[in-house]
């Protein structure tokens, strides 16, 4: 109670502190008609002019949730890629995960799980009119931009592409008609960090076309230090190495006229992304059988866990155990995290005035490729890798083309807007994990000390892991004992044998393909009733095709031979229970996440297709010129897919299948498939304007019906839509078991709902003075008696979410900016103080919403001071982000293949957890010195 009530709180002092616009007037741009500058009355110099309902419009006159970041505001922040707008944006989170292409950005506590590309993103993300097909394709070099606006809520009846949760338009500069400028700039900070930018843009002679071209050159030490014994092949990781180039053409023949050609290229070669060890803890319930007592804490830790001696005894370090934030980590030798990432493309928007309406015509081809080589088990244990050999990639191809209509009728009681779009993306993703050349010796000691867990049983170099005294005890060789597991011990130690032996197997390249076809067309109309009372109507009809293709060259010729020689145990009544748990053990690593050679032969294609009707519907009132009352509903969408990973094949559904017991066949690629994600927003709002002061609130309830669930287990990656069922379960929702839980499919309801407030404040009572504050208060959470798609029960694996928060949600969060920028005398100079803060409340940073996964409160600050020359000439800044060394973490996971279970399930089911934890770390403190100058 003592942290949200000091959160509440500090919420409420910052809203009664004098706040800076985020936004300072912004020129009309590109994402309208031409003629729009003239169309919107400008007010006064603290209006922000945005383009969030495709019309040029004042930020407080637009009856929508909505956020407008500008570039001053990202450059005295640090912002360079769309990460830093945390720090600007309170009901916004972007975090990457396992590598720069698996970014994902949440709004109201919604978002996906960026780790695999057959979800698309919930927050979608466009950049100059032009939609990017995944978050993580998003987080690039900006460049100069005008500015940034997040839309808050689902997104579909307008822009090209439907977001389920929100939407990042981002808006870059354009080139200068009318006269040569240009801006270079130079950065050094600690990490030996070093960053050059600079452009220049102006007219082409009398033409009326003007150019501009913007670079970026990035490179920085990792934050994370390989600590390997004998050296690794890299000694820093989450290093920075970036190339960034844009190029525009700008052309306006008439008035009524005008062309924008942009193209980009953007090169990166990094080490991304390294993990640290958070949990290696060993829990076990002292009272088996008593699951029940386990809620007042009736369990044990053990002074070792199990794992940790057998990866010790492999010569495995863990440098990070107890103190994740050293910052050391452990990479295989010959491993690598060391990937070359190219996103470029061009676009075309026309812009023509009709008379009757304007025409706005956006086209665009992007290609975007980034390796996926990396020590996925993230440890020096050679446990499972993909290697750097070309093999593992993902690749997009995309086209789109947009065409927009709109004007005014009847003297301006209607503002009309029709458009339509279409999509062509084309997706390759490439895989080649293996496992390593120590998997086998570390997979088969974890089956043996699982059985017994005396370290004098086991001997990773002999076969099974088994020491002499280890063998001869489980077979009975010794005088005085008996074979372990009784006539069935000679069958279960050859399986133990078989699985010490799989060793640099798995995917030689398996290759998924994802073809999507997208039409959409839509209308988004203000009628203006009277001059204080407008109904917005909007609604949107997309079609969405979608067709998959799969094919496997696997090398593990053990695993079919570990099916076909312990599969009839496991069907066999005859075998103790526990036995067949043991066996089924031996199967699962043995052909873990369905990597057998017995995969090769299949040639898997299948194809979904989607029509869906979205839309919305506003009311807003505007008594007088300052105030601004609205409420509104929308329905959103984001379409269904493909999971693209082997592991999902033979698994649907859960309760009825197994790789152990049944052959996967070209028909259970229907298993890949997932349902699209569906939302009713409802939405209430509040924005007033005062004399340099606005203050804006909006209070939201959203429904999620098939929420696209994410998650890994320790081994593989589950895909799973989520939905509420209407009658009660009685708890089998929450239960162990894959057979119970299950509901009809015409008694569901949805399974997300998040609801909350939304405060933003801003004042300038000086022209040198600006301060901003947010605060976001969202609940959102997962209901009670949850299921999975049509009905059929959830895994296990998440037999915690019933009830409580989702992942990366955290209730409260707080942002502050103080801006102050004093004249230094009579002779032009200028100085800049600069901070702003981000307070989080507590929240969980797994998809499985495991205890070990929990982060805590934290405050984050950023600093900047300096002092400019005349008319901003030149500057000179000193900088810090993270001012205070915070140390918190972006997202906890399984270490995989590292054990099994959580605290958790000791709690509620007894037994033991001996599952390790590794974390992706926030960045630490940053500081250094920028230099600019503007011509």
């Amino acid at each position: 109670m003592s942290k949200s009530f000091w959160l509440i709180s500090a919420a409420a002092a910052a809203l009664t502190t004098p706040a800076y616009a985020q936004d300072q007037t912004q020129p009309t741009d590109q994402a309208s008609p031409v003629q729009q500058a003239a169309d919107v009355d400008q007010g006064n110099d603290q209006d922000i002019i945005i383009t969030a309902q495709g019309r040029a419009q004042v930020l407080q006159d637009v009856p929508l949730a909505v956020s407008a970041v500008n570039a001053e505001a990202m450059q005295n922040s640090g912002a360079s890629d769309l990460r830093a707008l945390n720090q600007l944006a309170p009901s916004l989170l972007v975090s990457s995960t396992g590598s720069e292409a698996n970014g994902s950005a949440r709004i109201r506590g919604i978002g996906t799980v960026g780790d695999n590309p057959g979800l698309e993103s919930s927050v979608a993300v466009f950049i100059d009119g032009v939609y990017r097909s995944r978050t993580g394709v998003g987080l690039n070099e900006l460049g100069e931009i005008e500015r940034v606006e997040v839309l808050r809520g689902p997104q579909g009846t307008l822009f090209g592409r439907n977001a389920s949760a929100g939407l990042l338009n981002i808006i870059t500069k354009k080139p200068n008609l009318n006269e040569m400028e240009g801006y270079a700039e130079a950065t050094y900070g600690n990490y030996d960090y070093w960053r050059l930018g600079g452009g220049l843009t102006g007219p082409i002679g009398d033409s009326g076309l003007g150019y501009r071209l913007d670079a970026v050159w990035t490179q920085r030490d990792g934050f994370l230090k390989n600590f390997t014994p004998g050296g690794g092949s890299e000694e820093r990781i989450n290093d920075r190495d970036r190339i960034f180039v844009r190029g525009q053409l700008l052309y306006e023949p008439t008035d009524a006229l005008e062309i924008r050609l942009i193209g980009d290229y953007t090169h990166r070669d990094e080490s991304c992304c390294g993990a640290v060890y958070i949990s290696t803890r060993e829990t076990f319930d002292p009272t088996p059988g008593a699951p029940g007592t386990n809620a007042n804490g009736d369990f044990a830790v053990a002074p070792n866990n199990r794992i940790v001696d057998i990866l010790t005894s492999l010569g495995g370090v863990l440098p990070s155990a107890g103190d994740p934030f050293n910052r050391l980590v452990a990479l295989t030798p010959g491993r690598t995290f060391r990937n070359t990432t190219e996103d470029y493309g061009g676009s075309l928007q026309v812009d023509y005035d009709m008379g009757f309406g304007a025409l706005t015509s956006i086209t665009s081809y992007r290609e975007y490729k980034s390796g996926g080589a990396a020590d996925i088990d993230y440890g020096n244990v050679d446990i499972a890798f993909r290697a750097d050999d070309g093999n593992a990639f993902r690749q997009f191809k995309t086209f789109t083309q947009e065409l927009r209509l709109q004007g005014s009728a009847f003297d301006d009681k209607l503002d009309w807007l029709f458009g339509g779009y279409y999509a062509n993306e084309k997706l390759h993703v490439a895989d080649n994990t293996m496992f390593g050349s120590q998997y086998g010796a570390f997979a088969a000691c974890r089956i043996v000390a699982t059985v017994n867990p005396a370290a004098v049983l086991r001997n990773p170099a002999n076969a099974g892991c088994l020491s002499p005294t280890g063998r001869a005890v489980l077979t009975g060789a010794l005088p005085g004992t008996t074979p372990a597991f009784g006539p069935f011990t000679a069958a279960i130690i050859a399986g133990i044998d078989r699985l010490s032996q799989v060793n640099n197997m798995g995917d030689i390249r398996a290759n998924y393909r994802q073809d999507s076809e997208n039409f959409a067309f839509f209308t988004h109309n203000i009628f203006n009733i009277t001059d204080q009372l407008a109904l917005t109507l909007g609604a949107r009809y997309t079609n969405e095709v979608k067709k998959f293709e799969g094919d496997f060259n696997n090398n593990n010729t053990i695993c079919p031979e570990q099916q076909q020689n312990l599969s009839p145990f496991l069907v066999n009544p005859a075998v103790p229970a526990n036995l067949r748990t043991l066996i089924g053990g031996i199967v699962t690593l043995t052909c873990q996440g369905n990597s057998s050679v017995a995969l090769n032969g299949l040639d898997l294609s299948d194809k979904r297709k989607e029509d869906e009707w979205t839309g919305t519907a506003i009311l807003s009132y505007k008594p007088n010129d300052d105030l601004l009352l609205y409420g509104s509903f929308s329905k959103g969408y984001k379409a269904g897919g493909f999971n693209l990973d082997r592991s999902a094949l033979g698994t649907r559904p859960i309760q009825a299948r197994t790789a152990a017991l049944f052959p996967i066949t070209p028909a259970d690629v229907a298993d890949l498939q997932f349902d699209a994600e569906k939302v009713d927003a409802y939405e209430v709002g509040l924005k007033y304007s005062g004399r340099g002061f606005t203050f804006n609130v909006a209070a939201f309830h959203q429904l999620f019906s098939d929420f696209q669930l994410n998650t890994f287990n320790g081994s593989v990656f589950i895909v799973q839509n989520i939905n509420s069922c209407r009658s009660d379960l009685g708890g089998a929702d929450t239960d162990a078991s894959t057979s119970t839980g299950a509901c009809a499919a015409d008694d569901l309801r949805a399974g997300v709902r998040s609801q909350g407030i939304e405060l933003e404040s801003s004042f300038s009572p000086h022209p040198d003075i600006a301060v901003t504050a947010g605060y976001t208060f969202a609940k959102t959470k997962y209901r009670r008696n949850l299921v999975g798609i049509d009905g059929e029960p959830l895994d296990p694996a998440l037999f915690l979410l019933a009830g409580d928060n989702m992942s990366n949600a955290p209730e409260h969060v707080v942002t502050t900016s103080f801006a102050y920028t004093p004249d230094l005398g009579v002779s032009g100079l200028s100085g800049l103080f600069y901070v702003d803060g981000r307070l989080t409340s507590d929240y969980n940073t797994g998809s499985d919403l495991a205890p070990e996964k929990e982060q805590d409160s934290y405050f984050i600050v950023n600093a900047r001071a300096g002092i400019r020359g005349p008319d901003n000439r030149w500057s000179l800044e000193v900088w810090a982000q993270n001012l205070f060394d915070v140390k918190y973490q972006q997202v906890g996971f399984n270490s995989p293949f590292q054990g099994a279970g959580s605290v958790a399930n000791v709690v509620r089911f007894g037994g033991t957890s001996n599952q390790l934890y590794s974390s992706y770390l926030a960045e630490p403190r940053t500081y250094g010195l920028t230099v600019r100058t503007r011509f």
